[in-house]
């Protein structure tokens, strides 16, 4: 009895100090249940018998806190350390420690409409707002810019820079886009740590990633440099590929020691490491080989499976629309903290695309018996072979894209599916004729069964003189058949 009693006041003692989420507690009601029993909320969208207090769920994308207490004596064990406050993506915006001064300006390559923006937009931002632009060098040497000379004056202002050569993580202020979403994949990979805000430009082919349209483009920057818009954060991939680096060396003369001819040798002399920050997804796929591609996948360090196929795509939820959609993948929001996995092509009716908590780490690598090599590319970029004892390691990067909205993120989202991807557009089901009541008529049986009655009537009166007797049987007839008329008129609809 005394036992009892002691796990009871534990058991009250771990509700009391169970971490809850400060953000739930605002909107929602909490209530205590006797004996012991630890504290709970209602889900329901319905009140509570008794409550004043109507439950109404707010605009938070952040999914109900969880009780971390399980019926009278269980509950979660408690470490303080793993407590990790994540904002509420809804109410996520921009906003300014000091005013920002620099900003870098990337344009599609060889794109000739893209030209007049281009200008446009540098001419406001240098003249108008007295900011520093960066551009990048080989966007100067475009024939139609550095034959302007009505230009000449404000491209001396600019700063240049090239890519794998110069370093500007550190002097950007906030990013703009012109073009489409390649040019949003290209500014993601030139900053492998923090990435400053982006303001992205719908002037591309799909545009599923860039909100903003052109045409008012001074008003918009005007809000973004004065910290008004929300932001949606674009989670990276942070993949590192471990190769086993080999040597080929010829023997002199062709000839061993031992006497066996030999051509070339492969010598180990240690292990190639690269990094890169993956905003999309990572492809792995079979390359030129006519072979399947046999690659493993491991999960924190357990096998979960063999891709037996073209490859395997592994993609972040802003990836989710792009390759892995095409390979049958489902949709996700870009706020949803997760990774997909979706083989391409597999040779397997039951292998579905998967989706894995963001925190975890996978790890491919070629399977032993594989026929062939397989190769890799970072959202399209930097394709290279894997071959036996290479690894790739890839987990949820903490430097993810902070994207500046047009409305906010779930809005944005959704209009895009329906604008580029048209998501769900179908031509719509006609509906029924109906009253101004609401009830089902047939016109067309209406006036068929008129007719027949009014001929029969015509025909029967020239016949007989006293044709009341006639005349009353069919009034019967023709109520039994007008209460019979929906349901005829059904069965004739589903014919």
């Amino acid at each position: 009895m005394n036992r009892e009693k002691l796990c009871t006041s534990k058991a009250d003692v771990s509700s009391d100090s169970a971490y809850h989420c400060s953000t739930c507690h605002d909107d929602e009601e909490w209530s205590s249940t006797s004996r012991g029993r630890a504290k709970s909320r209602s889900l329901s969208a319905s009140p509570a018998l008794g409550s004043t207090k109507e439950f109404r769920r707010t605009r938070s994308l952040h999914g109900p806190c969880p009780v971390t207490t399980f019926g009278p004596k269980a509950c979660m064990l408690q470490n303080p350390k793993t407590i990790m406050h994540i904002q509420d993506p809804a109410s996520q915006r921009l906003t300014w420690n000091k005013p920002p001064k620099s900003v870098l300006v990337i344009k599609k390559i060889r794109d000739a409409s893209l030209l007049q923006p281009f200008k446009e937009l540098c001419v406001y931002l240098t003249e108008e707002n007295n900011m520093i632009v960066y551009v990048e060098k080989k966007v100067l040497e475009d024939p139609a810019i550095a034959n302007d000379d009505n230009f000449g004056p404000v491209k001396k202002k600019f700063c240049t820079f090239r890519e794998d050569y110069d370093d500007i993580s550190n002097q950007i202020d906030f990013i703009i886009c012109l073009g489409g979403d390649g040019t949003l994949l290209y500014a993601s990979s030139l900053f492998q740590g923090s990435v400053p805000p982006v303001m992205a430009f719908h002037l591309g082919s799909l545009g599923f990633l860039t909100p903003f349209n052109f045409e008012n483009f001074q008003s918009q920057v005007t809000q973004v440099i004065e910290g008004n818009a929300a932001l949606v954060l674009r989670s990276r991939l942070k993949v590192k590929v471990v190769k086993e680096h080999r040597e080929k060396m010829t023997v002199q003369n062709g000839i061993e020691e031992n006497g066996v001819v030999s051509t070339n040798i492969e010598k180990e002399v240690g292990k190639q490491i690269m990094q890169y920050q993956v905003l999309n997804e990572v492809v792995v796929d079979r390359g030129p080989s006519s072979y399947l591609s046999n690659v493993d996948v491991f999960l924190d360090g357990h096998l979960i499976t063999t891709v037996q196929g073209d490859g395997v795509i592994v993609s972040t939820p802003t990836g989710s629309t792009a390759y892995a959609a095409a390979a049958g993948a489902s949709m996700i929001h870009p706020n949803v903290p997760a990774i997909m996995i979706t083989p391409i092509c597999p040779h397997s009716l039951s292998f579905r695309p998967i989706v894995v908590p963001a925190g975890v780490e996978l790890k491919i690598m070629l399977s032993p018996d594989a026929r062939n090599t397989a190769w890799v590319s970072f959202d399209g970029r930097k394709r290279q072979e894997i071959c036996h004892g290479d690894s790739i390691s890839i987990t949820t990067s903490c430097y993810p894209l902070p994207s500046i909205c047009f409305r906010d993120p779930v809005s944005d989202w959704f209009e895009s599916l329906a604008e580029c991807l048209h998501w769900n557009v179908r031509k719509k089901q006609n509906n029924f004729a109906t009253h101004g009541n609401g009830k089902w008529q047939y016109p067309f049986y209406m006036l068929g069964f008129l007719s027949f009655w009014l001929t029969s009537v015509v025909t029967i009166s020239d016949v007989h003189s006293d044709y009341s007797l006639y005349l009353s049987d069919l009034l019967m007839a023709g109520n039994c058949a007008i209460s019979c008329l929906p349901r005829v008129g059904m069965e004739e609809i589903r014919l």
